[in-house]
């Protein structure tokens, strides 16, 4: 099996890695690293469908879940994880799952991977069920572990998509949505934490990021739901009103102790000229879209516009 998977061919263009300079291995790599962006367009189509899929699940009270082994599922954990920061979900909203739990993410757990049954476990312990999307990742796209999840999502009733390195992988049989990146042989012969991993991450970002826009995590360009859990995040959230508001920075510190730390809020406060009160009244009745809230608050149907487009 692993002889037709082309993350595990040999790559041509590095069959003398051992014998290269080390500025020959650092330029080839990153050679072969441009040609992972390109890969992902080519799979566009694909992972606007997951957004919308997550969306519409995030909505409905649904949750976005990651499942895979390895490094593709130390990448969920990863996404998941910093939505919680840089927009304030829930920190159940959005899950990451890995074979062979926590402990999986700073050491190799044997044999977790290709336990097919451990994930339909994991997915029960979290009461999956059909409101969720669950996608599983495995740049191999045969994953037992991933395979398994899915097939157990799939039983529930949950929205599934596939993630995987491979075309025609295993583990798309099982989803509703197949995105499948080619990236290519690796320079490292099936160490697919290389090119792999990128094409995983670049599309995680793709789909975590876009499907935050679309609940109305963003206004403009700046993370309006930043959660400040540090100094930096504190500050960075003065910067956001500052940017979005056109105010100086003691007036954007004053409006953010005034909103108790609401970004959103502290925005349509000064661009408004409302209270804290009404801000939040306008931001629940556009439902946490702030460009809603600032250019017609009063009409609901905006809302539904916007995730349209």
């Amino acid at each position: 099996m692993l002889d037709k998977l082309i993350t595990e061919v040999r790559n041509r263009n590095t069959t003398h890695l051992d014998r290269m300079s080390t500025h020959d291995i650092l330029s080839t790599m990153n050679q072969e690293d441009q040609s992972v962006p390109l890969a992902v367009s080519k799979e566009l189509d694909h992972i606007e469908q997951v957004v919308k899929m997550v969306i519409q699940a995030l909505q409905s009270g649904g949750r976005l879940i990651y499942i895979g082994a390895g490094t593709s599922g130390r990448l969920g954990v990863l996404d998941a994880v910093e939505c919680v920061p840089t927009f304030s979900t829930p920190p159940q909203q959005v899950i990451g799952l890995i074979a062979g739990g926590k402990k999986a993410l700073t050491e190799a757990v044997e044999g977790a991977e290709d336990d097919e049954p451990l994930a339909a476990k994991d997915l029960a312990a979290i009461d999956i069920d059909a409101k969720d999307v669950v996608i599983g990742i495995a740049a191999s796209g045969r994953t037992p572990y991933v395979i398994g999840g899915l097939k157990y999502a799939k039983k529930i009733g949950a929205s599934t998509a596939g993630l995987s390195c491979n075309p025609k992988a295993q583990m798309s049989r099982y989803v509703d949505v197949a995105i499948e990146i080619e990236s290519g042989p690796e320079v490292l012969t099936g160490s697919t934490r290389l090119k792999a991993g990128t094409s995983q991450k670049l599309v995680l970002n793709m789909i975590s990021t876009a499907s935050m826009i679309g609940i109305g995590k963003v206004y403009e360009n700046l993370m309006v739901d930043v959660q400040p859990t540090n100094k930096k995040l504190v500050e960075r959230s003065k910067r956001i009103i500052m940017e979005a508001t056109g105010v100086d920075l003691m007036t954007a510190e004053q409006f953010y102790l005034t909103s108790k730390n609401n970004v959103k809020a502290a925005i349509l406060m000064i661009l408004l000229h409302c209270s804290l009160d009404e801000a939040l009244k306008r931001l629940k009745l556009a439902k946490g879209f702030v460009r809603i809230a600032v250019e017609n608050p009063n009409d609901e149907n905006q809302t539904n516009n916007l995730n349209e487009a």
